[in-house]
């Protein structure tokens, strides 16, 4: 088969790799019919990610078909729709058991494109498919489905619900990147007075308004201003971080309410200076976090009733062999106005793999 291969910092190719096996009894393979591109993955090409090694199939989010699963899979079987998860989880540390699967300790966590071989390729293998993969109902386009592997869930639970956004709250969104977008989605299921979104980017800016932000903001143009002029110089009740740099991090925490909340969502590569000469007396609460993807099945329900508008934040797809010009093109979303980029070819027949 084909897959998107990382040979190396700045080195990839969609290159022929073998196919996939049943490796444990709890495992599925799954023929992939959509694929999405991740600002994680640009880490990994950069070298930013040590942990993956040259070789590794990347990729951690997908919507395909069970083609055979394992002895000990109960709850889907082969011509299964199904949407994998960028998290895995074995459901049975501890950490499983409190619903806080990045942390899984028995095999999971995020190892799709990052451990184990990912998603970008014509079959991938899924660990303890049980609880990592997610059957779709019919109503869920595969473009919709998608981005309900990683972006949704990672905007809904790392900036929405770990920042508590609450009925009246003013919400300032750093970043309008894919993440960011999906957290002004998100947190307007729990009514905000108003939504105030901070980029550099005229069109992202721009995608911000149409998803239902009532103000934005050059990050280049005082939005601390703009922030207390409009909150009669109280500051944001919740801030969300979606870029991950350390000017954006410590623009969050000026902008924020006493007794307000930062959550941060973006990916940091280099140290942010928290400056607790100034917090330590404003009862501020800062959180992190790696999406669990627990709430992946509340989220697909919602996108079946047509709740999250999920389709908007695409603007390009591509048949899967020409990953190399998507990664390019998302790459470059300065030049090419890219938000997220959807990857997916016409669906062929399943071949029933032979038992050994």
């Amino acid at each position: 088969m084909k897959g998107y291969v990382f040979h190396g910092p700045g080195q990839s190719a969609w290159d022929e790799v073998p196919d996939p096996d049943l490796d444990e009894a709890t495992d599925a393979v799954v023929r992939v019919d959509a694929v999405t591109i991740c600002g994680t993955d640009l880490h990994i090409l950069k070298g930013d990610v040590p942990e993956v090694r040259p070789g590794t199939v990347l990729g951690h989010e997908a919507v395909g078909e069970i083609v055979e699963v394992g002895a000990e899979v109960g709850t889907v079987r082969p011509g299964d729709r199904v949407l994998v998860s960028c998290v895995t989880a074995c459901g049975r540390c501890r950490f499983c058991r409190e619903a806080m699967y990045s942390q899984c300790r028995g095999g999971g966590g995020w190892i799709l494109g990052h451990l184990v071989d990912g998603t970008q390729a014509e079959f991938v293998r899924v660990p303890f498919a049980d609880l990592s993969v997610h059957p779709l109902p019919a109503a869920v386009t595969d473009v919709d489905a998608v981005l309900l592997a990683d972006v949704f869930p990672t905007a809904y639970e790392v900036g929405v619900l770990n920042g508590r956004v609450r009925p009246g709250d003013t919400v300032v969104v750093v970043g309008a990147g894919p993440v960011g977008l999906a957290a002004i989605a998100t947190a307007r299921l729990f009514a905000p007075e108003r939504i105030i979104v901070v980029d550099l980017a005229a069109a992202r800016l721009e995608a911000a308004r149409k998803l239902g932000a009532e103000a934005v903001a050059d990050a280049r143009e005082a939005p601390e201003q703009l922030v207390e002029d409009l909150t009669g110089g109280l500051g944001a009740d919740v801030v969300v971080e979606a870029v991950g740099v350390p000017e954006t991090f410590e623009l969050c925490t000026r902008m924020v309410r006493p007794g307000g909340h930062v959550a941060n969502v973006g990916v940091h590569g280099k140290p942010a200076t928290l400056h607790l000469e100034d917090l330590w007396s404003r009862n501020v609460t800062i959180t992190t976090g790696l999406v669990d993807t627990r709430s992946t099945p509340t989220l697909l329900r919602m996108a079946a009733a047509g709740r999250l508008p999920t389709s908007q934040l695409v603007t390009h797809t591509f048949p899967m062999e020409r990953m190399e010009e998507a990664y390019d093109v998302f790459a470059h979303a300065a030049e090419t106005g890219a938000l997220k980029v959807v990857l997916g070819g016409p669906r062929r027949e399943v071949v029933p793999v032979p038992a050994a």
